[in-house]
């Protein structure tokens, strides 16, 4: 082997490439797959889900537009709303549907 290959492997360069791939394959693939799936979700909210907020409130999609969505909750259904963004979970009504509970 040439000496200049031999003191790639050696001097600790190779080993800090090698840190840099396995860093990458570790963290930031699944950060990537997770916002993926965020992102769908998001995308597919539509009218009659029911939604979690990062606040906790819990409720049911009214309207839905470009970036905004009105939902309604409560026992008064009162209608709110917010962001998109501010959605942690979606339930999607046509699951409950076909599970039998009454939405």
């Amino acid at each position: 082997m040439p000496e200049s290959t031999a003191n790639f492997f050696t001097n600790g360069t190779f080993l800090f490439i090698i840190a840099i791939v396995a860093m990458f394959l570790v963290m930031i693939i699944p950060q990537r797959k997770r916002e993926k799936k965020i992102k769908a979700m998001l995308e597919g909210i539509k009218e009659g889900d029911r939604i979690r907020t990062i606040g906790g409130f819990y409720g049911r999609v009214c309207n839905v537009k470009e970036d905004m969505i009105t939902f309604e909750c409560g026992p008064d259904k009162v209608r709110l709303s917010l962001s998109k963004n501010a959605v942690v979970t979606v339930e999607n009504s046509d699951i409950e549907n076909e599970t039998g509970v009454k939405s």
